[in-house]
C-alpha cells in the first residue's frame, strides 16, 4: 500500500514538472518573441486605458483604477499583475482633449517587466458618437533573473538551460509607442489600438536578446435596454493578436440600475469567465472575475483571480462633486 502511495505521489510530481517545464519554455518563447507578450485580463471593459490611449478622457471625469491579477493559481512561476489607470478630460489643445497614466507590474517565471506610459488622447464628434484618436509614450523596464531557473522543480535531475538566455540577472529598458482609437455613442462602443508600434529590441550581453513584437487589439459592447429600464444586457466581445497567435473573448453582462453588474464569458480554448462587481458608494467601484481554466494546463491550477477597484470623480471650476454610477463602466 505504501508502494502504491509512493508511486502515485511521484506520478504527481512529474506531470508538475512537465507542468513547470511547459511554464517555463512558454516563457522562452516569450523572450524570442514568437508569443504573446502582453499580461492577460479578463475585465478588459474595465482595463481599456492599458491597451488604448484613445481611451484617455472619454468619461469626462477624473479616473483612477487599479487592477490585481493571479493567473493560474497554484501553479509555481505563474503570473502576477498589477496595473494601475488614471485619466481624465483636458485642454492641452483642443476643448475634448483627454490625458492618461498607466503602470503596469508584470511578474511572470523570472521574469519582472515594470511598464508606465503617458496617453494623450483628441476627441471629435463623428456621427452620433465621439471618436477619441490617442497616442502613447511609454518605457519597459525588463528584470530577468536566471539565476536559479530551475527553482521550481523539486527533482534533483531537472535542469533546463539555454544558451540565448542570458545568465545569473539581467536587465534594461525599451522605449514604447502605442496609438488608438476609441468610439462610443449612446448604445455603442468600438476599440481599435496597437501596441509596440515601433518593436524595441533589448540585447543582454552577448547571446541574449528581447523583441516586443507589435500588438493589435479590437474589442466592443453594445447596451441592450431591458422592458424594466433598471436592467441593461450588454454583450461584448475581446480580441488581440501578434499576427502569430491570437485570443478572444466573448462576454454576456447584465447590469442593476447601472450600479450593480454579473456576468459570463468565453475565452477561446483557454477559460470560462465569472464576473461581477458593484457601485460601492458614490463614484467607489469594485468588480472581480474568476477564470475556470479549460486547456491543458486546467490541471496544474485552481483558475485565476482578478480584482478591480476604481474611483471617479467630476471636477468644475469651483468645486469637485463626487459621481454616481459612472456611465463608461
Amino acid at each position: 500500500m505504501n508502494d502504491k502511495k509512493i508511486n502515485i505521489n511521484d506520478r504527481k510530481r512529474q506531470l508538475l514538472n512537465k507542468a513547470i517545464l511547459l511554464l517555463l519554455l512558454i516563457n522562452i518563447s516569450i523572450f524570442a518573441a514568437h508569443a504573446q507578450q502582453d499580461p492577460q485580463f479578463s475585465q478588459n471593459r474595465f482595463n481599456q486605458l492599458t491597451i488604448n490611449p484613445g481611451f484617455a478622457g472619454s468619461s469626462g471625469l477624473i479616473n483612477f483604477s487599479l487592477l490585481n491579477r493571479y493567473q493560474w493559481v497554484g501553479f509555481p512561476g505563474a503570473p502576477v499583475t498589477i496595473v494601475f489607470n488614471a485619466d481624465a478630460s483636458a485642454h492641452i489643445i483642443g476643448k475634448n482633449d483627454g490625458i492618461g497614466l498607466s503602470v503596469v507590474n508584470d511578474v511572470i517565471g523570472f521574469e519582472k517587466n515594470v511598464s508606465f506610459g503617458l496617453n494623450y488622447s483628441w476627441r471629435t464628434k463623428v456621427g452620433n458618437g465621439i471618436l477619441g484618436s490617442g497616442v502613447s509614450l511609454g518605457l519597459m523596464n525588463k528584470n530577468l533573473d536566471m539565476s536559479d531557473i530551475n527553482r521550481w522543480s523539486d527533482f534533483d535531475n531537472f535542469n533546463l538551460t539555454d544558451p540565448g538566455l542570458p545568465q545569473g540577472k539581467a536587465s534594461g529598458v525599451l522605449a514604447d509607442l502605442g496609438a488608438g482609437f476609441y468610439y462610443q455613442c449612446k448604445n455603442f462602443e468600438l476599440s481599435l489600438s496597437a501596441r509596440h508600434l515601433n518593436q524595441p529590441t533589448l540585447l543582454f550581453e552577448e547571446t541574449g536578446r528581447y523583441s516586443l513584437r507589435r500588438h493589435y487589439y479590437m474589442s466592443g459592447s453594445y447596451t441592450v435596454q431591458m422592458a424594466d429600464e433598471r436592467f441593461e444586457v450588454l454583450p461584448s466581445f475581446f480580441f488581440k493578436t501578434e499576427t502569430t497567435t491570437w485570443q478572444a473573448d466573448f462576454n454576456m453582462t447584465v447590469q442593476y440600475d447601472k450600479r450593480i453588474w454579473g456576468g459570463i464569458g468565453y475565452r477561446v480554448k483557454d477559460a470560462i469567465i465569472i464576473t461581477f462587481g458593484t457601485e460601492l458608494w458614490n463614484g467607489i467601484k469594485f468588480g472581480y472575475s474568476y477564470d475556470i481554466s479549460t486547456s491543458s494546463l486546467s490541471r496544474y491550477n485552481a483558475g485565476s483571480h482578478e480584482f478591480f477597484l476604481a474611483y471617479s470623480v467630476l471636477l468644475n471650476k469651483k468645486r469637485t462633486h463626487k459621481y454616481r454610477s459612472v456611465r463608461f463602466l
